[in-house]
């Protein structure tokens, strides 16, 4: 996984309107990057509510949020309009993005093994270098932590 100080790499995915959006596109502002392992569960939907109810105080710091995982662009055009989340979301099913930032792991549930993402933040500077990573955050409080970190 990626640490404090590194270079965040820059990828380009496509959003829930079906367009292109890379990272670099946000240099000069900071950005906040978490990945999320599927639309509609109960831990990812309370995680973006929470950016969704914190997103003013994020756009009042002129911080951009974005959320992504391997879900597809249609999954996150529902996601979204069903929670009305104003952020960004990316469709990442080749896990681009997911691997280059080290968040496709070995994860245990119900006893089994298998490989999926596991729940981690980015917060990336003006100069696209990682400001603070936050591994396996908890969906309620993850926007809080990083609102109170700005």
């Amino acid at each position: 996984m990626l640490k404090v100080g590194d270079k965040a790499p820059d990828f380009t995915l496509t959003d829930k309107d079906g367009k292109s959006v890379s990272l670099s596109d946000f240099l000069g502002k900071k950005v906040v990057v978490y990945f999320y392992p599927k639309d509609n569960t109960p831990g990812c939907t309370r995680q973006a509510c929470a950016f969704a109810g914190a997103y003013a105080g994020f756009r009042e710091k002129n911080v951009e949020v974005i959320g992504i995982s391997k879900d597809s662009v249609a999954s996150h055009v529902k996601f979204a309009e069903k929670y009305e989340l104003p952020f960004i979301l990316l469709s990442d099913p080749d896990r681009i993005a997911i691997e280059a930032y080290g968040v496709w792991q070995e994860k245990k549930m119900c006893g089994k093994v298998g490989m999926g993402v596991v729940r981690t933040t980015f917060l990336i500077d003006e100069n696209g270098n990682i400001e603070a990573v936050m591994p396996k955050v908890k969906p309620d409080t993850n926007a809080a932590e990083i609102l109170a970190m700005l």
